[in-house]
């Protein structure tokens, strides 16, 4: 899928992150292309997953657009969402529509930037780029770095930005009035009125993960608010 093409597929729709940890109950490529089959039935015009395993997996069971990631501890830096180029190459190999990156200040292991990794990939691929930010600086930082578009996956996740209980939508606002490449929506996302604020600041797209795609913290939410 071509640049054009994939953000005219996005626009102002519903991409659902499907990801579960080797930790979690639904960790399994099988488990996630199932996941990501029910996302489609319901409306998701995209995915986001974790792992090349779980790429391929989805790619097959359901034809749609994947945003790649992987996510990796390295006891050298914070940054653990497409790290380094290793990552990047084990994405590549399936094929994803999209990788996402860190792309926020903080160091990369092996001493590599964001700059090395936008450019592998748009050198040896059609793949285009998303940038997971925290910050407003990131943003600025990711764009310079030619990426093709930002999304506010991290805020809250950094030493930098903003502890909240909801959505960042103040950096979201400010990001779509500055910013001249698409600006995604993403991170604590809880309702669908949520979602529709996002688009109504600008947001070219909404990205939703554990809301809808993780059950253990959806029942967490009932259970707790019981308990209140």
């Amino acid at each position: 899928m071509d640049k054009q093409s994939f953000f005219k597929t996005i626009h102002k729709k519903l991409i659902v992150s499907c990801q579960a940890l080797e930790n979690e109950p639904l960790h399994g490529s099988d488990i996630m292309a199932k996941m990501a089959q029910a996302a489609k039935e319901g409306g998701a015009v995209a995915i986001r997953s974790n792992s090349a395993q779980d790429v391929a997996a989805i790619k097959k069971q359901t034809g749609l657009p994947v945003i790649g990631l992987v996510k990796r501890d390295y006891p050298d830096s914070e940054v653990f969402i497409t790290a380094t180029l290793k990552e990047v190459k084990e994405l590549l190999e399936v094929e994803p529509a999209v990788i996402a990156l860190d792309a926020t200040i903080r160091n990369r292991p092996n001493g590599e930037t964001l700059d090395d990794l936008v450019r592998y990939i748009h050198e040896n691929s059609n793949t285009l780029v998303m940038a997971d930010i925290a910050t407003k600086k990131d943003a600025e930082y990711a764009t310079s770095c030619g990426v093709d578009m930002i999304s506010t996956t991290l805020s809250g996740y950094t030493a930098d930005s903003p502890k909240l209980e909801g959505p960042d939508f103040q950096l979201v606002e400010e990001l779509c009035k500055t910013s001249r490449i698409p600006v995604i929506a993403e991170g604590r996302i809880n309702t669908p009125q949520d979602a529709k604020k996002m688009l109504e600041l600008g947001a070219w797209s909404i990205v939703v993960g554990s809301a809808i795609t993780r059950p253990q913290l959806i029942t967490k939410s009932f259970a707790e608010g019981i308990e209140k």
